[in-house]
């Protein structure tokens, strides 16, 4: 029973920070309809800025969320305005996306193995708290607890975002209809480059935790991110930012459970996962939801 609760609370937590992972390439894909194949990438990014701040200025890994924040604005900004208005005007618009984020994924790992080597970087354990949190008889460490309150407070401000603004109602109706909001007079390029930094920033917030909840970042580590994070977003409902949260957790929760009990086959847990709701529920947990709204 002790290792069900363990396996149920760390699920949890662990499903909470990878909503965050997945939730920036939801958002993007739901504002523009495009797979930024690059996502797991800009993550990387976020963990080597951390990684920087702690070994070579010696500063606390959590002052890497305004980095992340601010990087996500100065490489957003220029990359939505250069790119993907041309692509917008293509023939094919969501396959030129693949190979033009395709591509982007690729130059970014080239740079930073040529910078950092394939050496694996971890942060010292103590850097978020040097202790364990309780719950419910099962301890988990600080980092942990840290990184899923900060992943409840992006989500949540993502929400407010959304509930709360005009930008976000301009950015949920791009969402339901991108031509039909460009004719109410909605400044279509500018909400989604708005949308398109955000997206970027919860990666490079998310890329933060990823050496404590990972356990190490790498160059190479971007591909599988940006697996985990569709296989994430698909399994909650493609498209619907916020139902990412519902893929995180069952993704966590799964990936607990198989980790727990037949760890040699835990790395198969989000394609499991995904073959199993794609052949049940073709549109995600959400799906439903969605195609009403």
């Amino acid at each position: 029973m002790a290792l069900l609760e363990y396996a149920l609370i760390g699920g949890i937590l662990y499903g909470i920070f990878f909503s965050l992972v997945g939730i920036g390439l939801n958002l993007v894909f739901g504002v523009m309809r495009m797979i930024n194949l690059a996502h797991g990438q800009f993550i990387m990014l976020g963990g080597f800025g951390a990684w920087l701040l702690v070994h070579d200025l010696h500063l606390n890994p959590i002052f890497g969320i305004p980095l992340a924040i601010l990087g996500g604005i100065l490489i957003g900004y220029p990359l939505y305005y250069g790119v993907v208005p041309r692509l917008q005007r293509s023939q094919d618009p969501e396959m030129l996306s693949f190979i033009l984020f395709f591509g982007i994924a690729q130059m970014i790992e080239a740079v930073m193995l040529l910078i950092f080597g394939a050496d694996q970087r971890s942060l010292p354990g103590n850097a978020l708290g040097s202790g364990n949190i309780g719950a419910f008889g099962q301890e988990f460490p600080d980092s942990w607890w840290v990184a899923a309150a900060v992943s409840v407070i992006c989500i949540g401000g993502l929400w407010l975002y959304f509930t709360r603004t005009r930008l976000g109602f301009a950015t949920r109706a791009i969402m339901a209809d991108r031509d039909e909001a460009r004719a109410t007079g909605i400044d279509v390029d500018r909400v989604s480059a708005i949308a398109f930094m955000i997206g970027l920033s919860l990666a490079g917030i998310a890329g933060v935790f990823v050496p404590y909840m990972v356990g190490s970042v790498s160059p190479s580590i971007g591909d599988g991110l940006t697996t985990t994070s569709f296989a994430i977003i698909i399994i909650g409902s493609l498209g619907n930012p916020l139902g990412t949260v519902v893929g995180g957790l069952v993704f966590g929760v799964g990936t607990m459970l198989m980790q727990t009990y037949y760890a040699s086959w835990s790395n198969l847990v989000p394609y499991a996962l995904l073959l199993i709701i794609v052949l049940i529920r073709p549109s995600g947990l959400l799906g439903k939801a969605v195609r009403s709204a």
